[in-house]
């Protein structure tokens, strides 16, 4: 039975049903991957080390998920794509089970290894099975559903993480999201069909991905946005509170409104990708880029700065969409292997910008960071206008 015709002989219900569960699946992971930015202090205090060398928990496992993605991809290619997730959400049960308890910090660490192996094997696979879920004409909607967990995960999961840290200790947060992972392991094993690998990923195929032009494109627009994006937003926290002036409390109000519009943005550029890929890709860049460059001098008043970071969130809120789009739109005979190179180089990105960002702030300043962001977005989104829109 074709893909299509498992998609159309399941009940929408069900179909909508096994989607949410894999948004579901991909918000514990991403929660789990960015929730020690808010428990750092306490983490280090805990173990008695410093923030730079706790930050560790945020970098390993970017680092870990670019080599994961295709790694696990490949030497899975036969199985079971329903197994394979259900094997991965496991593994992250135990990753947050681990962190909860761990009494060293190299076991913690080791729990952020688990994490990022989830995130390798989990959103490559699970990224890209709206079309073998859902009927051709909702494919678009299901994608952005998915992809909605992204956001999700910064808006709801980590000021609740940060809240439950907070109010009884950073260990409860991680046993919390355990809890959520078990839960979205026994929604995929009742809801989603068996998923056979159709088109099984082999390094040829992968190779053969890599040599187009238009992987080409996508890799290098989405290494820019990218590191755009998490060179200038992972040090957002201290711009808004030594340059805007906000108090703690307030910043947590404002990177709310950023998230919320973010996960606007996402389905607004849900609708747009069928038509508009690459316009609406440059878009994104183009209002991320405008964000980041003014927010040194209009975001040096509080209302500016919400403005701008409404923005930035709203534009942001497209890019993993638009970017896991362009390699899918690539290799459309392969979406599986255009959904690993896409989380493979959007973690290693995603990790190298943290870093240069970071060497930026220590030597220079957090306002000049994000002009070097910003700049970088102006690069990404010159790099799909100087080409016209395919027709």
């Amino acid at each position: 039975m074709s893909t299509t015709t498992l998609a159309r002989s399941r009940s929408p219900l069900i179909g909508w049903l096994a989607v949410t569960a894999l948004t579901l699946g991909i918000f514990a992971i991403v929660t789990s991957e960015i929730l020690p930015i808010g428990l750092l202090p306490a983490i280090g205090a805990d173990y008695g080390i410093s923030d730079g060398i706790t930050g560790l928990t945020m970098a390993l496992p970017g680092i870990v998920a670019a080599i994961a993605a295709p790694a696990a991809t490949l030497t899975t290619a036969h199985l079971d794509r329903r197994v394979m997730l259900c094997i991965l959400m496991a593994v992250l049960a135990v990753a947050d089970v681990l962190a909860a308890v761990a009494t060293s910090y190299w076991v913690m660490l080791i729990s952020r290894v688990f994490v990022g192996l989830t995130i390798g094997g989990f959103w490559s696979i699970g990224a890209g099975l709206a079309g073998r879920l859902m009927p051709p004409h909702a494919v678009g909607t299901a994608t952005a559903v998915i992809f909605s967990a992204v956001p999700l995960g910064s808006v709801l999961g980590v000021p609740a993480g940060t809240f439950i840290g907070d109010l009884i200790g950073w260990r409860a947060a991680f046993l919390v999201l355990a809890v959520l992972a078990i839960l979205v392991l026994a929604a995929l094993m009742l809801l989603l069909p068996p998923l056979p690998a159709y088109q099984v990923t082999s390094p040829r195929v992968l190779l053969d991905l890599l040599r187009t032009r238009g992987c080409h494109r996508a890799l290098l627009a989405t290494f820019l946005i990218v590191l755009a994006h998490f060179g200038t937003y992972t040090y957002i926290t201290p711009f808004l509170q030594d340059v805007a002036g906000l108090p703690p409390a307030a910043v947590g109000a404002v990177l709310l409104a950023y998230g919320i519009a973010g996960i606007a943005g996402n389905f607004l550029v849900g609708k747009a990708v069928a038509t508009r890929l690459r316009a609406a890709f440059a878009t994104c860049g183009c209002l991320i880029a405008a964000a980041t460059l003014l927010l040194p001098s209009v975001g040096g008043t509080s209302a500016g700065a919400v403005v701008l970071l409404v923005v930035w969130g709203l534009a942001y809120g497209g890019v993993p969409v638009c970017s896991q789009s362009s390699f899918i739109s690539a290799a459309p005979h392969a979406p599986e292997a255009a959904t690993v190179v896409f989380t493979s180089s959007f973690q290693a990105t995603f990790a190298l910008g943290a870093f240069l960002g970071g060497r930026v702030v220590d030597v220079f300043s957090v306002s000049t960071v994000m002009i070097c962001g910003g700049l970088t977005a102006v690069l990404m989104a010159l790099s799909l206008w100087s080409r016209p829109e395919p027709r």
